[in-house]
């Protein structure tokens, strides 16, 4: 659809938060807009730890939400867009804090979710609606918040910046180009974690191939104690990296990797914004919804065969996006899984 610069928004806010994953998936849309109506002033409410991910994209003016802060995070907000009245406001997260906090932005136009997807006094809080579609990646239907405004998603681009120091950072951990396996074991949602032997024998099996593996992750104790266990029952010596890199220094070391192991998380979606391939292991949630919005060939899917066990029926007779987080549905996925698939991507980038 070309754009027609004389109808451009005098302004547009993009109200998406969190979290990890989902912020990747809004950059594209900040890049549509851009392409269409360059002149626009865009202002994205974003969280305080996925600031440090976006925050220095060019021609974006961010406004940080802490949510920790409950109510004087909202009023913060509101207080930083006192006095502006913007176009449109894109409300792209359903939460009901999201939504209070989008009753204190002044926008002619307010875009929400269709009725499907909205949630939470969603639709109080807006008075327009992307279009009703199922069947959509998280990553469309985010992008798809720009037909109200006449424009359509046709092109996926990111281009997230990495600093300098954030790539020799990560050329000091990596140097030189042998083929890197990164291992993110942990979720945020802890029924998607893996167990640490299945990853430790995944590692085995690529370290024996050649490969050098790298354990990837945040500072915070379940990450500190997944890793530690994987490292435990590896026979193998990978490096650990877990709680010294920060988001950029993620980016960095993804972009010098050829492929990244992990459960349905943050990082499978900064990798594929860099161009990494990722060995996602998708049980409990649908890796066509949201797993690598790229190439999704090397996932290990279960969800089906998890559909079947703990809610009697297949996956196409639930409603699309249903989480099946229960304990011990990862365990559908059997190490022998993934290491299958990562010597599927080794043939693929031609390792080994």
């Amino acid at each position: 659809m070309t754009p027609n610069p004389m109808h451009a928004p005098s302004s547009l806010c993009l109200l998406r938060s969190s979290a990890i994953g989902d912020v990747t998936h809004v950059v594209p849309l900040v890049r549509t807009l851009q392409a269409a109506w360059p002149q626009t002033p865009l202002t994205w409410i974003v969280g305080k730890l996925e600031r440090k991910l976006v925050g220095d994209l060019p021609g974006v003016d961010f406004v940080t939400f802490d949510k920790a802060a409950g109510w004087n995070g909202m009023r913060a907000v509101w207080s930083a867009l006192r006095g502006r009245r913007f176009d449109a406001l894109l409300q792209m997260q359903v939460a009901l804090r999201s939504n209070l906090l989008s009753l204190g932005i002044r926008a002619d136009r307010r875009i929400g979710y269709d009725a499907a997807r909205a949630k939470d006094l969603h639709g109080l809080v807006v008075n327009e609606r992307i279009p009703a579609r199922t069947g959509e990646h998280v990553l469309d239907a985010i992008g798809s918040f720009c037909e109200p405004l006449g424009l359509r998603q046709v092109e996926v681009r990111w281009d997230i910046p990495i600093p300098d120091e954030a790539h020799a950072w990560a050329a000091e951990q990596l140097p030189g180009d042998a083929p890197t396996l990164l291992v993110s074991p942990t979720s945020s949602h802890a029924l998607r974690n893996w167990r640490p032997e299945r990853y430790a024998a995944v590692i085995d099996h690529a370290v024996a191939r050649g490969w050098r593996v790298a354990l990837v992750g945040g500072p915070s104790p379940a990450e500190r104690t997944m890793a530690d266990a994987v490292r435990t029952a590896c026979a193998s010596a990978p490096l650990d990296l877990t709680g010294r890199d920060t988001l950029k220094r993620l980016l960095a070391l993804l972009s010098r990797a050829q492929l990244l192991l992990t459960p349905d998380s943050g990082p499978m979606h900064m990798a594929n914004a860099v161009g990494t391939k990722v060995l996602g292991l998708h049980a409990a949630s649908n890796p066509h919804r949201s797993g690598p919005y790229s190439d999704r060939r090397w996932c290990v899917d279960k969800y089906d065969a998890a559909a079947r066990k703990y809610l009697g029926k297949p996956a196409s007779a639930i409603a699309w996006g249903s989480k099946i987080e229960y304990p011990g549905v990862m365990d559908l996925i059997e190490a022998g899984d993934a290491i299958e698939r990562f010597d599927a991507a080794s043939a693929h980038l031609g390792i080994g």
